[in-house]
């Protein structure tokens, strides 16, 4: 079901530093931050040949990065994403297999435009999972 990796998130306390990082130490293409209020977020993200890295800061005082950082307040790593054909079909699957679906379960739209899902942790040996429409 689930097809390649779309990337990997990393929560960072101070996005521009974590930006200067990738951009400069490592010689990455680097994205302009970019604000999704509707997930309480700013984003940057770092495109690589196979795929990317996505920076998150929290945005707004409703981020739910916000508490992540709280107890991890150097940043790390805090989801995977994969990417799947058929959001629907995957979280159909999602349900029928026994994993919990976060939020209402309904795909909403990610910082791609794709609709996206996320799936608890505890059903991902310890990590927070990502679905994103291909």
């Amino acid at each position: 079901m689930i097809g390649r990796l779309n990337h990997v998130a990393i929560v960072v306390p101070n996005l521009s530093a974590a930006s200067a990082i990738y951009a400069e130490t490592l010689g990455a293409d680097v994205s302009a931050p970019e604000d999704l209020a509707s997930h309480g977020v700013t984003v940057v993200f770092v495109n690589l040949p196979n795929t990317k890295i996505e920076l998150l800061h929290p945005f707004g005082d409703a981020s739910p990065i916000a508490g992540f950082l709280e107890k991890n307040p150097a940043g790390g790593m805090h989801h995977i994403c994969y990417e799947v054909d058929d959001i629907e079909a995957a979280s159909a699957q999602m349900v029928a297999t026994g994993a919990r679906v976060l939020g209402d379960g309904k795909p909403t739209i990610g910082a791609h435009g794709k609709p996206v899902l996320f799936l608890h942790p505890k059903d991902f040996c310890g990590t927070l999972v990502e679905l994103e429409q291909a």
